[in-house]
C-alpha cells in the first residue's frame, strides 16, 4: 500500500482515507478498533479493505467519497476470477461495512456497497476434516506424556477432541477455568461474541487436563494461561507466555 499513514499497527490508514480529510482517517481507525472487537475478524477485514483501496488508487480514484457502486461490483466481480466464493463475500462484506461506519458517521453520503451483491454460494458439506475416534485414540496416545511438553500437547489435543472446542477458545483459556463442580473435573471456554459455555470432563479429558496442571505446577496460578510456551532454562520448563496459535497447529 503506497503513502500510508499508520495509526495502528492492525489498521493503517490508505491514503485514498487520508486525502478525504483527518476526520475520515480517524472515522476509519474507529471502524477497526471500535465497531470490531475480534482480532482476527479485524486483520481479515484490515487486508480485505486495504486491497481494495489499493485496487482503487491503481485506478486513479482521488477520494473514498467518490466512490461509487460501479467501482464495488467491477472490484467483486475481478476477485470472483481468482478467489473461491466465500472468499469474495468475505471480502464484499468487510467493504460494506466499512462504507457503511462511513457514511453513518458522515463521511460520505451512502454506502455504496450496499446494493452490490455478492457471489451466490450455498455450503451442502463442511470442508473441516473431522478424525474418527480410532484416529484420535491413535494420535493422543503417539504422544511422550513423560515430558512437560507431551503432556501439555496431549492435554490440548484431549481437550479440543473431548469437547469439540475452537483451538482460539482452548489456547485462551486460563487454569482456573478447569475446575472441580459436583466431584467432577469441568472446562470453561469463552467463545465467539463473548459467551461462556461450561461443560464436564470426559474421564480420558479429565486424567490429560489433571496429569498435565499437577506434573507442570500449574496449580499455583490460577489465573495463568493454561497452554504455555516452554522455558530453554534448566528446571523452569514452563513460560508465562500463552501457546500461539501457530504452535499448536505445528503439534500434528
Amino acid at each position: 500500500m503506497t503513502d500510508v499513514l499508520v495509526l495502528s499497527p492492525s489498521a493503517p490508514v490508505p491514503a485514498l482515507i487520508t486525502k478525504t480529510g483527518d476526520r475520515a482517517a480517524y472515522r476509519f481507525l474507529e471502524f477497526f478498533t471500535a465497531q470490531i472487537r475480534n482480532p482476527n475478524t479485524r486483520r481479515a477485514y484490515a487486508r480485505a479493505v486495504g486491497e481494495f483501496c489499493q485496487w482503487l488508487e491503481a485506478r486513479e480514484v482521488p477520494s473514498i467519497s467518490v466512490v461509487t457502486l460501479v467501482h464495488v461490483a467491477t472490484y467483486v466481480e475481478e476477485l470472483g476470477k481468482s478467489l473461491s466464493a466465500p472468499s469474495v463475500k468475505q471480502q464484499l462484506a468487510a467493504i460494506r461495512m466499512m462504507f457503511d461506519w462511513l457514511s453513518t458517521g458522515g463521511i460520505i453520503p451512502f454506502n455504496p456497497a450496499a446494493a452490490v451483491r455478492g457471489p451466490k454460494h450455498s455450503a451442502k458439506r463442511g470442508k473441516t476434516q473431522i478424525l474418527t475416534a480410532d484416529e484420535a485414540r491413535q494420535l493422543i496416545d503417539s504422544i511422550d506424556a513423560t515430558t512437560p511438553i507431551g503432556l501439555r500437547d496431549r492435554a490440548l489435543i484431549g481437550l479440543m477432541a473431548y469437547s469439540f472446542s475452537r483451538i482460539g477458545a482452548a489456547l485462551g483459556m486460563q487454569v482456573q477455568d478447569v475446575f472441580v463442580h459436583d466431584r467432577r473435573l469441568w472446562v470453561r471456554f469463552l467463545e465467539k461474541g463473548g459467551k461462556r459455555h461450561e461443560m464436564p470432563c470426559h474421564h480420558n479429558l479429565d486424567q490429560y487436563l489433571h496429569a498435565y496442571i499437577d506434573g507442570c505446577g500449574l496449580a499455583a496460578d490460577p489465573k495463568g494461561p493454561l497452554f504455555r510456551t516452554f522455558e530453554r532454562k534448566p528446571g523452569h520448563p514452563l513460560s508465562e507466555t500463552p501457546l500461539a496459535q501457530s504452535e499448536a497447529y505445528d503439534m500434528t
